[in-house]
């Protein structure tokens, strides 16, 4: 769907937009039904996030923090609240609008990279330019300078068993980069990495927060929130503690 579309189809703030606010829920919940019982997960989470911020979201098992992820990057709607991306009423929007807002404005770095696992590191980057219809001159240009952004543009031909733990993840961050998006939102980004890759990770989060990216991280180990100038923590679907850092 043209952006013109989904804009026109939902409700905008633009006094979000001009106070620089990227993420803004109002009372987000989330409840399933296992049952006879209705479960929470949210618990009415009052939460904003500013353009280019650099924030952690924390908190022990059950605690909501992905279940917050799933509904930041819509991949999934609240049972209650409000949820506005860039401006948009996200919260409210159908399933295709969601996949059109996915690709444009969420870039997903995950643990487990979710590479192809025979196509090249550049075709791997191609891919979202691929689904949004992008043409394959423009595709070539931007995942090219994405792998470059990474410092991985040596290694563009190689594919995922071609490279270690870290320039897979390297790519996969590309690949979330290639579409310019509103926010980048990582899920337990150094997991399956050893502890000095991992930091090498985190230093290249630390260099594209520097560039002006908002950078959403959701993760369990101290040391990784520890690199994030916020750090958010769930406790019983409801934030606990929300301390800015520096």
């Amino acid at each position: 769907m043209p952006v013109q579309e989904v804009a026109a189809s939902q409700s905008f703030r633009q006094d979000l937009v001009d106070t620089g606010v990227a993420i803004c829920t109002d009372d987000l919940t989330k409840t399933y039904v296992m049952g006879a019982e209705e479960v929470y997960a949210l618990r009415g989470v009052n939460l904003e996030i500013r353009k280019g911020e650099y924030s952690a979201i924390m908190g022990p098992s059950g605690s909501g923090k992905s279940t917050l992820m799933n509904l930041i990057g819509c991949l999934d709607t609240p049972s209650h609240g409000q949820y506005w991306l860039a401006g948009r009423l996200v919260s409210d929007m159908d399933d295709d609008e969601l996949a059109y807002i996915r690709n444009k404005e969420i870039g997903f770095v995950f643990q487990t990279f979710n590479l192809l696992p025979r196509a090249t590191a550049l075709h791997n980057v191609e891919l979202p330019l691929i689904y949004n219809g992008t043409p394959a001159e423009e595709r070539l240009i931007r995942a090219k300078e994405a792998l470059a952004q990474v410092d991985l543009a040596p290694r563009m031909m190689h594919k995922p068993n071609e490279l270690s733990g870290g320039q897979r993840q390297r790519v996969a961050i590309a690949r979330a980069l290639v579409n310019h998006p509103s926010i980048l939102l990582a899920d337990e980004p150094t997991g399956n990495l050893d502890s000095q890759t991992g930091e090498e990770i985190m230093a290249l989060f630390s260099k594209l927060h520097s560039e002006g990216n908002t950078i959403i991280l959701v993760t369990h180990e101290a040391d990784i929130a520890a690199h994030a100038h916020r750090v958010i923590r769930l406790r019983d679907g409801k934030i606990e503690r929300d301390d800015r850092t520096r």
